[in-house]
């Protein structure tokens, strides 16, 4: 009776779409996504399908891009569009595709010191934050959030490496860490709007700039390239991108919501 009920569990766990102890790939991935809850939503979805594990390292974009060329990934998902087509020009990826969107937001304290709440220019908001000298807290981390960050001063006139240190502040920390400076100090920053929607420790903060085109916030999936390092899980990783970015993956996406509000947007171009 015992060797029959084994053979039986046997036969049940074959059934089952059970994880094997080897199978699965390392996401390299912006810390966005991560502390948005939204892998906890869509893996889950995924290893059901497909019996694959993905076990998430989240990091700011940069540096998972640094780890991801030194191979310590199978796949990436990060949102610095520049800085990943670089990274599949310099042979470290296989091929990138969009994945989804969302946008930035310059968030600050209820009392708005620089009075900078509704103007429809993310440049022009900041330089008046530069100008009133009112605080202002930056990532400083070469996350995707800082690369946007950088980007969007680089069209005012004012030099943040000059200022370090004084209104302009820098945390070399992930986006929640950072929001939770800026509350502290009653200062600026910029967030992805997934993080913002997910924080919990607002005190009174709101968006105070939104809408610009130039805060667009673009994510890319990326499989690293096996002829750089032989040991990445082609396979799995791109059954992986395929589930991301077919109609079912992509509607998950879509159908993430947090507090009644959509995180991420589908867009993958249909067939990839």
């Amino acid at each position: 009776m015992l060797r029959r009920a084994v053979f039986i569990l046997m036969g049940i766990l074959a059934a089952s779409p059970a994880v094997a102890a080897d199978d699965f790939i390392i996401l390299q991935s912006t810390t966005s996504t991560e502390n948005s809850g939204f892998y906890d939503y869509l893996l889950p979805e995924f290893v059901r399908s497909s019996g694959i594990e993905v076990r998430v390292v989240a990091v700011g974009t940069g540096q998972a891009l640094m780890n991801a060329r030194n191979g310590d990934a199978d796949v990436l998902i990060v949102h610095a569009k520049s800085a990943e087509i670089d990274f599949v020009a310099q042979g470290y990826g296989v091929e990138r595709f969009d994945l989804m969107y969302n946008d930035f937001v310059i968030v600050g304290p209820s009392n708005d010191p620089a009075g900078i709440a509704g103007q429809s220019s993310a440049g022009s908001a900041l330089k008046t934050i530069a100008d009133s000298r009112s605080k202002f807290v930056s990532r400083g981390d070469d996350s995707g959030t800082h690369k946007k960050e950088l980007q969007l001063w680089s069209s005012t006139p004012v030099d943040v490496q000059a200022a370090s240190g004084t209104w302009y502040l820098e945390t070399g920390s992930g986006m929640g860490a950072t929001l939770n400076a800026a509350v502290g100090m009653g200062a600026y920053t910029l967030s992805d709007r997934a993080t913002w929607i997910s924080f919990h420790n607002r005190q009174g903060f709101s968006v105070q700039v939104e809408g610009d085109e130039r805060l667009f916030n673009q994510y890319g999936v990326i499989i690293v390239n096996p002829e750089k390092h032989p040991h990445v899980k082609t396979a799995q990783a791109q059954t992986f991108v395929d589930w991301l970015l077919s109609p079912e993956g992509q509607a998950l996406i879509d159908s993430y919501q947090v507090d009644g509000q959509q995180l991420f947007r589908a867009n993958a171009v249909a067939g990839h």
